[in-house]
C-alpha cells in the first residue's frame, strides 16, 4: 500500500463528511441551486449549506458570516491576500512573504506587485525557516501583510506560526498562514 504524504495538499475525505454529502446528493429533496431562492429545492438545498456554514463556524470559534465558500486553496489565497492587502492599503502598501511559499502565494505576491504595492520575499534559513526574528526584522512602518505557510507543502519545514503571529500582533500587521 502507498504511503500518502501531501496532505496539506489534498486529503481523504472524512467517512462521516462523504455519508452527508452521499445522502444530500441522494435526496429528491436537497439538490436544488441552493442559490436560487425562486422555488423549494433551491431553498432547501440553501438551507443545508447554512448548516454546514454554521458547523464549520462552531468548530473555528466564529460566526456564521465569517465563513466564505471558496472553490480550492488558490482561490481562497487569493481572496484572502488581495482583500486585506487593499483593506489595508490606506496604512502603507509593504507586504512580507517567504521565498518558498507555494505557487498560488507567491502569484498573487507578484500581482500585488504590479499594483504598486512593495514585497519583501524572505530566505528561509540552512534549514528551511523563517523564524519570527526574521520577520519582525523586514516588517516597516507602513507593513500591512505577512503571508507565511505553516507547513512547506515540498520540504516539511513546519514555521512557528505561533511566534510569527506574535510579531504580527505586535505590529498590527495582518498574518495569513496558507
Amino acid at each position: 500500500m502507498p504511503v500518502y504524504l501531501d496532505n496539506a495538499s489534498t486529503t481523504p475525505l472524512d467517512p462521516r463528511v462523504a455519508e452527508t454529502m452521499l445522502r444530500c446528493l441522494r435526496s429528491s429533496d436537497s439538490f436544488g441551486n441552493p442559490s436560487a431562492d425562486t422555488h423549494e429545492l433551491g431553498r432547501k438545498a440553501h438551507a443545508l449549506v447554512e448548516v454546514a456554514r454554521d458547523q464549520v463556524a462552531a468548530l473555528i470559534n466564529a460566526t456564521s458570516a465569517e465563513i466564505i465558500w471558496t472553490s480550492g486553496a488558490t482561490e481562497s489565497n487569493n481572496l484572502a491576500l488581495i482583500g486585506a492587502a487593499y483593506y489595508r492599503s490606506v496604512r502603507g502598501r509593504h507586504v512580507v512573504t517567504s521565498a518558498t511559499e507555494h505557487k498560488a502565494v507567491l502569484s498573487t505576491c507578484q500581482y500585488l506587485e504590479e499594483q504598486g504595492f512593495r514585497v519583501t520575499y524572505l530566505e528561509p534559513d540552512r534549514s528551511g525557516l523563517v523564524a519570527p526574528e526574521a520577520v519582525k526584522a523586514a516588517l516597516k512602518s507602513d507593513t500591512i501583510l505577512v503571508s507565511i505557510m505553516h507547513a512547506n507543502n515540498e520540504i516539511g519545514v513546519v514555521h512557528d506560526i505561533a511566534g510569527i503571529g506574535a510579531v504580527c500582533r505586535e505590529a498590527d500587521v495582518v498574518f495569513h498562514v496558507d
